[in-house]
């Protein structure tokens, strides 16, 4: 009992990134809700993901369709699989629409349980989808069994774990419950252990998996949100549907800084399988896929709902401002600062450069977590290389520090104050127009 009691402990404590500066930061919080899944020893074993709305650690789920998109998109936008599930598995709730949506494709199979819903209805077509699902590398896992039925004799031959409700079980028929779950060599979890008796009733029946109060009530993860304006998402939901190329794609993209982050995040997630760094928003778009890139904003639609504001706060005005100014650098210096890509570079260096504000998290766990290439790394970190001249010429400008705009414009060759003023103006203008 210690080992389970060492791992209830260790999961009560709330997560929380750390800012850089002292300062508030403009954006909201966010939650997603997590619950240990044990192994016979004590051993943690998964995560079930929850969906929270706020810190009260209570489940309020009018729409499981939303509740699972917003889960998907904290996961990978925000926290990060290594913050919500570490090296364990992780569970998650799908309703029947959602086992048939393009969302569950943003999952990497060999890290996450999809649970079905226990009102889900086994017709022939969702059978179908399910041995499609788990022809590619997914696990099933039936939710709420409490007991054993024609319906769900049919069912429990289409998944591979099975979840029985001791709560809401009938104990006389527990025993045949468990035995026939054998028989069908189903993996059997038991969930809702709330006494040490319930928890020596499942090992004894031959149970696997626990899970419940008894080893730890859910833990509330947050994080800061970034929430991209609403206009953007639409602006880049029309091009994707459009089949746009890359530039129209790469110009919706850069209407938000805070998107921009998203994608960027995603691709070089465990979830876009993608082997190789990726530091632009055009390498973004070319190495994960427009297709992928239509889901996750279409996600993100879900995730957010109407609480996408319309208005750009002054932070993300300055964040654009600067982006786009360093554009315009980098388009004057042409390939001094680089490779052909310089000017996206650029871009996404600005953006970068603010996150610690936006997302309320430091610049070095931000620069680890997007896996970000040297240079970037160097701008930001260290301001360093062209890319970190020019953003010691953006935060100049910013500054009125006309004497480190000459500085800086005399290390780069080939830019002169009096350009930087032009472009700054443009860059201005440009915001303004997005």
């Amino acid at each position: 009992m210690h080992s389970v009691q060492m791992i209830a402990d260790a999961t009560v404590a709330e997560t929380r990134f750390v800012p850089e500066h002292s300062e508030p930061a403009p954006s909201a919080l966010v939650y997603l809700g997590r619950q240990p899944i044990l192994g016979h020893g004590g051993a943690l074993q998964a995560y079930e993901l929850l969906f929270r709305a706020n810190s009260d650690n209570q489940a309020i789920v009018r729409d499981n369709f939303e509740a699972t998109a917003y889960v998907v998109a904290r996961t990978f936008g925000e926290f990060g699989l290594a913050d919500a599930i570490g090296p364990h598995i992780g569970y998650l709730n799908f309703s029947r629409d959602l086992l048939f949506s393009d969302i569950v494709h943003l999952i990497p199979p060999d890290r996450f349980v999809l649970e079905i819903l226990e009102d889900t209805v086994f017709d022939a077509e969702l059978i179908a989808r399910c041995a499609e699902l788990r022809r590619e590398g997914f696990r099933l896992a039936m939710d709420d069994v409490t007991e054993w039925t024609p319906e769900l004799a049919e069912a429990i031959r289409h998944v591979d774990i099975v979840k029985v409700d001791f709560l809401a079980c009938d104990r006389t028929r527990l025993s045949k419950l468990a035995g026939l779950l054998k028989r069908e060599r189903k993996t059997m979890l038991a969930e809702k252990i709330e006494t040490h008796a319930d928890f020596e009733l499942a090992k004894m029946l031959g149970f696997e998996l626990f899970q419940g109060y008894f080893f730890a009530r859910p833990q509330v993860l947050r994080s800061r949100s970034a929430v991209p304006a609403q206009r953007s998402l639409l602006n880049l939901l029309i091009a994707l549907s459009r089949e746009a190329d890359i530039g129209t794609l790469e110009q919706a993209l850069k209407q938000s800084p805070q998107l921009m982050v998203r994608i960027l995040r995603f691709a070089n997630s465990g979830a876009a399988g993608v082997g190789r760094r990726i530091s632009s928003i055009r390498e973004a778009i070319l190495a994960v896929g427009t297709r992928k890139i239509s889901r996750w904003v279409q996600l993100l639609v879900y995730a957010d709902g109407s609480s996408l504001s319309p208005e750009v706060d002054p932070l993300l005005q300055l964040v654009g401002t600067r982006a786009r100014l360093m554009e315009l650098m980098a388009g004057e210096l042409g390939r001094d600062v680089g490779d052909e890509a310089g000017g996206d570079a650029a871009f996404m260096a600005g953006v970068l450069s603010l996150t610690h504000v936006i997302l309320d998290m430091p610049t070095q766990k931000l620069s680890d977590e997007l896996r970000l290439a040297q240079p970037l790394r160097d701008a930001l970190m260290d301001r360093t290389g062209p890319l970190g001249e020019m953003l010691k010429i953006a935060e100049a400008v910013e500054s009125g520090d006309t004497a480190a705009i000459e500085a800086s414009c005399a290390v780069l060759g080939g830019l002169t104050p009096d350009q930087v003023a032009a472009f700054s103006m443009r860059a201005t203008a440009w915001t303004d127009a997005v």
